[in-house]
């Protein structure tokens, strides 16, 4: 990782601006569903703190689409993160016609503010300018820590550091070694497992994928789409027919590069997706007509178990069913609980995407593996090896 850091920069006293990535979610009764991200920007916090920082944090939540959304307001963060810090965390809901002196003359201690919803206003995704300059305005630092925004070019990614110095934050450090360490200098055998819905929204990934790994293992809806190509029977599940000249030349692709390649033996199937629908388990690759594929079953846990278990680098995004509902969910826990074992073991094991997290925290393993990136989109374009706009920005460090 050879990016500016918030260590190689003198940040004593001075106020920083800090890019987030606080999109989180809520239950019917307002509270926080998963606050990984939340919790994984702690550590920066904490030493712009000890150096004695003000801190204006920033972030967006949802897709309000430029228009204030009630229900998408970072109201609540603030004040949950007021908790997990034990010290006030200032909200502002207005901060536009404001400079820094004002804003921070609300704050009650003086150091932390949270500002509203970035979305709210139309110029961030536009990357207005004045926007972007506006925000600078109110700090002397600015510090990228929201990995899961990075790859999109937006006011506060790519247009604040037009006007600020820019560091990266200790969660954006994290990631980039981890997810470099993986890509670049992996233990063999490196293992990807990779789930989802469509092949359509993974192509990158896997391609790129291709040319690292030794073994692939592919669940989710995708997984019919590459079952037809062996004239699987697949009823009722999703699957891509205009992706299947597509999957046929990933699986071609993966055979002339000796990439063993690893799909379902066997399915849970249900008739409809709702909790209460009729479920069984095949004991083969077809699903009949009538029937749909909700998770994958136990003969293939037992055939991935040993690949994940020899595998000295795991790379996981993606679920292996429709794990939102309970019942459907038992495939993609074991996959979590597996590679929780495998890190256990001394496997350095990443597991991105926000679905991939809900399901670690699901099974109970958010901690015990090695980098639980929380990233979405970022950490996809990342693997697949795209240039992420929000990552050009910050200078490379000096060569000694």
């Amino acid at each position: 990782m050879n990016k500016l850091t918030i260590r190689d920069w003198d940040l004593l006293n001075k106020t920083t601006l800090v890019r987030v990535d606080y999109n989180v979610s809520f239950n019917e009764e307002g509270k926080i569903v998963d606050d990984t991200r939340i919790r994984a920007t702690l550590p920066t916090l904490d030493y712009l703190l000890k150096n004695n920082c003000r801190i204006i944090l920033i972030s967006h939540m949802g897709r309000p689409k430029g228009k204030v959304v009630p229900s998408l307001s970072l109201k609540p963060v603030a004040e949950y993160l007021t908790q997990l810090l034990k010290r006030k965390v200032t909200f502002v809901s207005n901060y536009i016609n404001k400079d820094k002196k004002e804003i921070m003359k609300e704050t009650d201690n003086g150091q932390l503010v949270l500002l509203e919803n970035l979305r709210f206003y139309p110029e961030e995704e536009a990357n207005d300018l004045n926007f972007a300059k506006h925000l600078a305005s109110l700090a002397e630092v600015f510090v990228q820590d929201a990995f899961g925004a990075v790859h999109r070019a937006h006011a506060s990614v790519v247009g604040v550091p037009k006007f600020l110095p820019t560091v990266a934050g200790l969660l954006l450090e994290k990631e980039l070694c981890y997810l470099s360490d993986a890509m670049e200098n992996p233990e063999h055998p490196f293992l990807a497992i990779i789930g989802g819905n469509k092949i359509s929204s993974k192509i990158g990934i896997i391609k790129n994928l291709l040319n690292k790994v030794d073994s692939l293992i592919i669940g989710g809806g995708m997984a019919y789409t590459f079952l037809k190509t062996y004239g699987a029977e697949v009823g009722n599940s999703i699957w891509e027919q205009e992706k299947l000249d597509l999957a046929k030349e990933i699986l071609k692709e993966a055979k002339e590069k000796k990439v063993r390649f690893f799909l379902p033996i066997d399915h849970l199937i249900a008739k409809q997706i709702e909790p209460n629908t009729e479920v069984k388990e095949t004991n083969d690759i077809d699903i009949p007509d009538g029937w749909m594929g909700v998770d994958i079953g136990p003969l293939s846990i037992d055939r991935f178990a040993p690949i994940i278990a020899k595998a000295k680098t795991i790379f996981w995004n993606g679920p292996m069913g429709i794990f939102e509902i309970d019942k459907f969910a038992s495939g993609s826990v074991k996959i979590a609980q597996l590679v929780a074992q495998a890190t256990k073991n001394g496997t350095m094991t990443i597991a991105g995407g926000g679905a991939t997290v809900t399901v670690a925290n699901m099974a109970g393993v958010q901690n015990k593996i090695s980098h639980l990136s929380t990233g979405g989109g970022a950490t996809l374009e990342f693997i697949e090896g795209k240039e992420l706009p929000g990552i050009t920005t910050i200078k490379n460090k000096e060569k000694s």
